[in-house]
């Protein structure tokens, strides 16, 4: 059971479980968790938390600082990223070359773009776009959008062929949506 409130523009939840003490953690979105046991009245849980304010205060400060770190290292330059769509350039089109005939298709032009919301696109000419942040994931994802994309060139939609398509060249491939699901937020926002 847990529950919720709010002090100067802190969070602070309050999960009760089987426990003999109290603790205090900062959670990675900065708010603060109070771990306390059942029996614990809510007295109690608010002397610990005037007690513990100065920790709890100075912590949430550090950790918000390391965010901060992390976001500015995070974010790709202009360099970085004119690099990462040379590579691209050279990469996906081979993978491109290399999967079509095993999906059996054609495909038209192939553009490389710095996206920030999208892996890849297919038009209904069978043109073809994708992002160069791919050079960022594994060799393995990558080729999952590349067969993805070239299957929308059979099925132009998300159908249960779609997916029976792509199983047939991949049969792994839900490794990679999870992969991306579980991955790809944190690579996008790497873009500027």
């Amino acid at each position: 059971m847990s529950s919720e409130t709010e002090d100067n523009g802190i969070r602070y939840y309050i999960r009760r479980s089987r426990r003999k003490s109290i603790s205090v953690e900062i959670q990675p979105d900065l708010s603060v968790l109070i771990r306390a046991p059942y029996f614990m009245s809510q007295r109690d849980i608010n002397l610990f938390l005037d007690k513990s304010r100065d920790w709890i205060l100075k912590h949430r400060k550090k950790a918000e600082e390391r965010l901060l770190e992390q976001d500015a290292s995070a974010r790709l330059s202009m360099d970085e990223i004119r690099k990462l769509a040379e590579e691209a350039a050279k990469v996906i089109p081979e993978r491109v070359g290399y999967f079509a005939p095993i999906v059996g298709v054609t495909y038209g032009r192939i553009t490389i773009r710095n996206q920030r919301s999208r892996w890849g696109s297919c038009s209904s000419k069978g043109n073809l776009n994708f992002n160069c942040l791919l050079m960022l994931a594994p060799r393995e994802h990558l080729d999952y959008v590349v067969v993805h994309e070239l299957c929308h060139r059979k099925e132009m939609n998300h159908s249960r062929r779609f997916w029976e398509e792509v199983g047939r060249v991949l049969p792994e491939y839900k490794k990679s949506v999870r992969w991306f699901r579980e991955n790809g937020e944190a690579l996008m926002s790497k873009m500027l």
